[in-house]
């Protein structure tokens, strides 16, 4: 007896439903990006909720987002206030569908939003995201995702000591 698939052969974040949303918790690291990766936890953490539609980049499937987030600092480590950073943000982004076989998938995205305000970390309301994600298909509308998550000003201001983010996440399709 065949399995059956949990996507279908045009494989996309959502299977055959147009909308998703997901909701992700991350936990902060002062140091690093993806290479070398961030090696320092600290008390600064990340809330996300989603609203995602699929699209194609260049042919590859790919899904479109929404995204506001609320950071929350504790206190202090490593010479940071990090309750100085409890900060809202939106942004945009577009995720990438690197692999996908009926069950893990990976994919990267980019995206640009804004914080609500300016600091002495990021000295800058606007940010840029980049996010590497390894993730798993629950079932045809549940899909689990761990990722890392990074956040900086591209340089457009004089400070951007950048937030890094590793984190899990759950989608749900409709």
């Amino acid at each position: 007896m065949a399995e059956e698939s949990i996507l279908p052969e045009n494989k996309t974040f959502m299977g055959t439903y147009q909308n998703q949303v997901g909701f992700g918790l991350g936990q902060g690291f002062d140091t690093g990006w993806l290479l070398p990766p961030p090696t320092r936890p600290v008390p600064f953490y990340i809330g996300t909720f989603t609203y995602s539609q699929p699209t194609k980049f260049f042919r590859v499937p790919a899904r479109r987002s929404i995204n506001i987030s609320e950071t929350l600092g504790i206190h202090e480590k490593y010479g940071w206030k990090w309750q100085d950073y409890t900060i809202p943000m939106i942004y945009l982004t577009e995720d990438i569908l690197l692999f996908d076989n009926n069950s893990i998938y990976g994919a990267m995205g980019a995206g640009a939003g804004l914080q609500a305000q300016e600091n002495e970390r990021l000295g800058a309301k606007l940010l840029f995201q980049f996010k590497v994600m390894l993730g798993y298909h629950i079932n045809k509308r549940w899909s689990a995702e761990f990722f890392i998550q990074h956040f900086s000003n591209a340089n457009t201001a004089e400070q951007n000591n950048s937030y890094a983010f590793y984190g899990l996440g759950f989608t749900y399709n409709y």
